[in-house]
C-alpha cells in the first residue's frame, strides 16, 4: 500500500477517488443544464478526424444527439444487457465480446457505465464512462452526437432503436484512443482489462490443461471474463466461415458453462454457451437450436438451457466441440481494485511504470548481452506459500503483466506494438546465470502475461523489448495469492 493510504481499507480508497471523479462530471453537467446549453466536447469533435486517420470516409456522415435520431431516447432499457450490443460497420467485435461478457457481472458493469444518466433529467447532451489505464480508473467525459448515415446508428448500437448506452460506451472508447479507426482490430484481452483492470491470460486449446473446464467454470463463479475464437493465417480467411457455420479471426463471448445427465448413456455432458457479437448465429453442429442432441437429455435440463439462452445470438455447444474447433481462450481475472473490495480471494498487486529510453534503458533480450543488463530491473520478494498448495505442490502462485503504453493511440503516427517479454532470475546475477524462470515466447501484444509457481525468496524481474535500442514506456504488475513486495 501507498504510505499516504496506509491503514485504510482499498475499498475506501476507491470510493475516495469515485466521488472526485465524479463531482467533474457533475460540475461541468450542471454548469450545461444551468445555461440551457447542450454540451459539445471540444476534445472528440463532432467530425472526420474523430472517425478515421488513414482513409476518407466511404460513406456520408452526420453527427447527431439521439433526440434527433427517435423519439423518447433511453439510456438504458430494463437494464444493460447483452442484447444492447450490436456490431455495425466497425472491426471492433474484440470489444463488443468483451461488452457482452461485462454484462454478465452488474456490479462491473455499472462501474464502466454509471447508470444515474438520462435524456431527460438534468440532460445536457453529456455522458460520462470509466475505465481502467495503466494501473488507475479515470472517466471519460463525451457528448452524445453519435455518427449516424441515413438517421442509423453506423458503429455499435442496440437492438432497441430507442436505446443508447452501448453507442455512447463505444464513442467513449473510441476517444480514449484517440479516433474510432484506432478501435479496428485488438485483442478481446484489451478491452476486458480495461473494464475491470484485470490480469488476463491466454490459452492455446490445443495445449488446453486437462483440467481447463473446472477452470473455466470457477473462473466464471467469481466473475472472470472470457472470449475465444478461431485463428486464421491469412487476410483472406478473415470472418470466412467453417463448414459448421463458425466465424473464422472472430471474437465471441463465452457466458455460461452447464453439465447435464445423458438419460440414455448414464453419462454427463459438458456444455459451453457462447455469443455472437453480430447479433446473430451461424453455429450448426451439435447442440445447435433444432439438433437431435437436445432429445438425450431430461425435460428439465432442456428447458434450464432454452431459459438461459436470452437472445438469437447466443448458442450451445459441447465442450469437446469447443475445444476442438476453436483455437484461443481469453480470460480475464478480477483483482481488488476490480471491484471486490478486500475479499480474501483477491490477488495481492504491485504496480510500477517504466520506459525503455534508447542508449539508456532499452538493453533488448538476453541475446544482445552486452546491453542486457541495461534494462530496468524490479526485485521481487516473495513470503508465503499458497494457502491451497495445487496438485500438492507447494510454492508461491505468481502472475507476471507486461503491458505496453499509449501504442493503440500513437497508431495514426505509424506507432505499432513492440515485440516485448521478461525473464526473472534468482537475486541480481543474470548475466551468466540461466533465468529462474521466463514468459513463454516475446510477443508484438499489448500485454504478454505468465504464471509461475516460485519457491519463497528473493528475485529481480526484467522486462525488455526483443530488440535493442527500441523506446517505449510500460506498466509491470505482479500478482501474487498471497504477500509479496515488488520495487
Amino acid at each position: 500500500p501507498h504510505p499516504k493510504y496506509s491503514g485504510i481499507s482499498l475499498s475506501s480508497i476507491l470510493a475516495v477517488k469515485d466521488a472526485r471523479r465524479l463531482k467533474t462530471f457533475l460540475e461541468l453537467r450542471d454548469k450545461y443544464v444551468k445555461k440551457k446549453v447542450t454540451f459539445e466536447d471540444p476534445l472528440f469533435p463532432a467530425d472526420d478526424t474523430s472517425l478515421f486517420y488513414s482513409h476518407k470516409p466511404s460513406m456520408k456522415f452526420e453527427w447527431k444527439r439521439p433526440s434527433e435520431i427517435c423519439k423518447n431516447p433511453q439510456f438504458i432499457i430494463d437494464g444493460a444487457g447483452r442484447t444492447d450490443i450490436c456490431q455495425g460497420e466497425l472491426g471492433d467485435c474484440w470489444l463488443l465480446a468483451a461488452i457482452a461478457c461485462l454484462t454478465l457481472n452488474e456490479k462491473l458493469l455499472y462501474r464502466v457505465v454509471p447508470q444515474d444518466q438520462s435524456f431527460t433529467e438534468n440532460y445536457a447532451g453529456i455522458f460520462h464512462f470509466q475505465f481502467w489505464r495503466y494501473g488507475e480508473w479515470i472517466d471519460v467525459i463525451v457528448d452524445d452526437r453519435i455518427p449516424t448515415c441515413n438517421n442509423q446508428l453506423v458503429f455499435t448500437k442496440s437492438f432497441r432503436q430507442n436505446e443508447f448506452w452501448s453507442a455512447l460506451l463505444e464513442k467513449a472508447f473510441a476517444k480514449l484512443h484517440g479516433s474510432y479507426e484506432a478501435l479496428k482490430g485488438g485483442n478481446t484481452l484489451e478491452a476486458m482489462e480495461d473494464f475491470t483492470g484485470g490480469v488476463t491470460e491466454f490459452f492455446e486449446l490445443t495445449e488446453a490443461p486437462e483440467d481447463l473446464y473446472k477452470i473455466m467454470k470457477k473462473a466464471l463463479a467469481r466473475g472472470s471474463l472470457m472470449g475465444c475464437s478461431i485463428d486464421v493465417f491469412s487476410a483472406s480467411e478473415m470472418e470466412s466461415r467453417t463448414e459448421l457455420g463458425l466465424v473464422r479471426g472472430h471474437a465471441y463471448s463465452i457466458i455460461g458453462l452447464e453439465e447435464c445427465d445423458e438419460v440414455s448413456k448414464d453419462t454427463k455432458v459438458q456444455l459451453i454457451q457462447l455469443r455472437n457479437p453480430w447479433g446473430w448465429v451461424l453455429w450448426k453442429g451439435p447442440w445447435s437450436a433444432n439438433s437431435k442432441e437436445w432429445e438425450s437429455i431430461s425435460i428439465a435440463d432442456k428447458e434450464n438451457l432454452k431459459k438461459l439462452t436470452v437472445e438469437a445470438s447466443e448458442f450451445w455447444m459441447s465442450f469437446e466441440d469447443f475445444k476442438k474447433y476453436f483455437t484461443k481462450l481469453e480470460m480475464c481475472n478480477l483483482t481488488p481494485d476490480t471491484l471486490q473490495g478486500d475479499e480474501r480471494h483477491s490477488w495481492t498487486v504491485s504496480v510500477h511504470e517504466g520506459r525503455w529510453v534508447r542508449g539508456s534503458s532499452a538493453g533488448g533480450c538476453r541475446n544482445f548481452p552486452e546491453t542486457f543488463w541495461t534494462n530496468p530491473q524490479y526485485r521481487l520478494q516473495l513470503y508465503e506459500e499458497d494457502d491451497e498448495p495445487e496438485g500438492g505442490q507447494v510454492g508461491c502462485t505468481v502472475v507476471v503483466a507486461l503491458m505496453q503504453k499509449g501504442r493503440r493511440m500513437q497508431r495514426r503516427q505509424g506507432a505499432k506494438f513492440l515485440t516485448v517479454g521478461f525473464s526473472i532470475y534468482e537475486k541480481d546475477f543474470f548475466l551468466y546465470t540461466a533465468s529462474k524462470a521466463k514468459c513463454k515466447t516475446y510477443i508484438n501484444l499489448r500485454e504478454v502475461t505468465e504464471r509461475f509457481r516460485l519457491p519463497p525468496g528473493e528475485y529481480v524481474i526484467i522486462p525488455t523489448t526483443f530488440e535493442p535500442h527500441q523506446e517505449g514506456e510500460f506498466i509491470l504488475r505482479v500478482f501474487s495469492e498471497n504477500q509479496n513486495i515488488s520495487e
